[in-house]
């Protein structure tokens, strides 16, 4: 699994992303950009090709580690 992040205040529509990877990004309109934010493994190549397309930096690959992002979790709870 590949993690996807999109900063969608920074995102201006550009649409490098659902060019270079249509099976992961969409837009929805004429800005709103839609995607799986677990994208499968197959498609990692792409995802960093429209990662390294974005104009605007907006979309970040393996933002968040699954291992990472359960941990953190974990110890928000426990300071809760």
């Amino acid at each position: 699994m590949v993690r996807i992040a999109v900063d969608l205040n920074r995102c201006q529509g550009y649409a490098q992303c659902a060019f270079l990877a249509p099976e992961i990004f969409a837009l929805h309109g004429e800005e709103a950009l839609l995607y799986d934010p677990d994208a499968d493994e197959a498609h990692r190549d792409k995802l960093e090709r429209a990662a390294a397309a974005c104009p605007v930096g907006a979309v970040i690959v393996d933002a968040v580690a699954p291992d990472t992002a359960d941990a953190s979790a974990e110890a928000v709870s426990r300071a809760r």
